[in-house]
């Protein structure tokens, strides 16, 4: 998950994209996908439509030159998702519902394989998304992290594998998760890990690929 405010000069909120670490964050999305990351996703909610839609594209492009495979999916923006060619929309609790975007979406208004997914925060969160048509849920914060202290206290793994065994659709924990507790995640029923300081921060040349590379070969045990 991207978080341009981390990686830009002081001023990256105020200025235009392209000034304000564009080709950090693209350079991270890059590095990233060709360690092994499966997903993308472009969590900058404050950006103009115009800004969002280069950055989005841009990594499409940059993902897509390193990983055919990969998938961009974009926080909240449906528009933007879909000019950019991004292969899916995440959707928050302020964002359009759920079913609505799937009703859209599924008229024909989006390719087949467009991903519709939802932040839950709890069991119920999880069957409504289900419900709805969502093809995946993302579930937390299961473990502490500034970034989520405002949806209140972290959910734990007992949750978390109570929501893995109780929807029919892929759960990806999110929340606090780095090294050392990811695989305690994928244990629990998860089917992957989401996070932004995990894959945003610097680190010693390898060791972001040799983490991606203990998971993929966990979940394919």
């Amino acid at each position: 998950m991207t978080d341009r405010k981390s990686l830009g000069p002081a001023n990256a909120a105020t200025t235009p994209l392209e000034n304000a670490g564009i080709a950090n964050i693209v350079g991270r999305i890059r590095a990233a996908v060709e360690t092994g990351a499966d997903w993308v996703q472009i969590r900058e909610k404050d950006l103009p439509a115009r800004e969002a839609l280069a950055l989005t594209r841009a990594a499409v492009t940059a993902s897509y030159a390193k990983r055919p495979g990969a998938r961009v999916i974009v926080n909240d923006r449906l528009d933007v998702a879909l000019a950019a060619g991004a292969a899916g929309v995440h959707l928050g609790g302020q964002s359009l519902p759920a079913r609505e975007a799937v009703s859209w979406c599924r008229a024909g208004n989006a390719p087949r394989e467009f991903l519709i997914g939802v932040s839950c925060h709890t069991l119920e969160d999880a069957r409504a998304a289900e419900h709805a048509g969502a093809n995946y849920i993302f579930f937390g914060p299961v473990f502490d992290t500034p970034s989520k202290r405002g949806f209140g206290r972290p959910q734990g793994l007992g949750l978390l594998a109570e929501i893995c065994h109780s929807v029919g659709i892929p759960t990806i924990a999110i929340g606090g998760v780095d090294e050392s507790n990811s695989v305690e995640c994928l244990r629990a029923g998860a089917v992957g890990v989401a996070a932004i300081r995990l894959f945003q921060e610097e680190r010693r040349p390898g060791e972001l690929e040799n983490f991606i590379t203990r998971l993929h070969h966990w979940t394919s045990d």
